[in-house]
């Protein structure tokens, strides 16, 4: 499954309505950390198809951001039944991130 761009217009309907978790990372084209996970985050959403994935530029959607109290960027934010319900910051490895998805 590939990652989907999440902007204002649909992050209320991809997230609210996905009946999977949906992994949302929060980033911007100018982060290096960012540009580092963003690998890991394409990986892991190939090999995850029961987990919807996402991204929200930070500088393109800036009201998502406030709304979840985003601070630092990478920040990876997992919903399930369309509630936050556990958040990673900073640039992880993929083992790390796949325990963060269980």
């Amino acid at each position: 499954m590939s990652v989907m761009n999440i902007n204002q217009n649909n992050f209320d309907d991809t997230i609210t309505q996905s009946s999977s978790p949906v992994l949302v990372d929060f980033w911007a084209a100018w982060c290096g950390p960012c540009s580092m996970l963003s690998p890991i985050v394409e990986q892991l959403a190939e090999e995850h198809p029961e987990i919807a994935f996402g991204k929200v530029n930070v500088d393109e959607a800036p009201e998502i951001a406030q709304r979840y109290q985003i601070s630092a960027i990478p920040t990876l934010l997992l919903f399930r039944d369309g509630k936050p319900v556990d958040m990673s910051v900073g640039v992880k490895s993929k083992a790390e991130l796949e325990k963060f998805l269980k």
